[in-house]
């Protein structure tokens, strides 16, 4: 699979919020702001893989299709891989 640029500039943004989280607890800052940037960072995580799950499923489906190949296997693994990163 191509990862785009919108895909890993995400990760990096993640990347950046889980770093000032960690300065955040090293500064010994109050419980309720770390709990919000985690809920962020998560949220984000949590998008990113619906992103990149759906990227793929398109460029499978297109491929499959190309093939003559049943593409109902694909969406069943899509659905799967969204329900276990939950």
């Amino acid at each position: 699979m191509n990862y785009n640029d919108q895909m890993k500039n995400r990760i990096k943004r993640i990347e950046g919020q889980l770093r000032g989280i960690l300065k955040m607890m090293e500064e010994n800052k109050d419980c309720k702001e770390v709990i919000t940037q985690l809920s962020a960072s998560r949220t984000a995580l949590d998008r990113t893989i619906g992103l990149i799950v759906s990227a793929n499923l398109v460029e499978c489906v297109r491929n499959a299709d190309k093939n003559g190949e049943n593409t109902e296997e694909l969406v069943e693994q899509a659905v799967n891989l969204l329900v276990k990163s939950r």
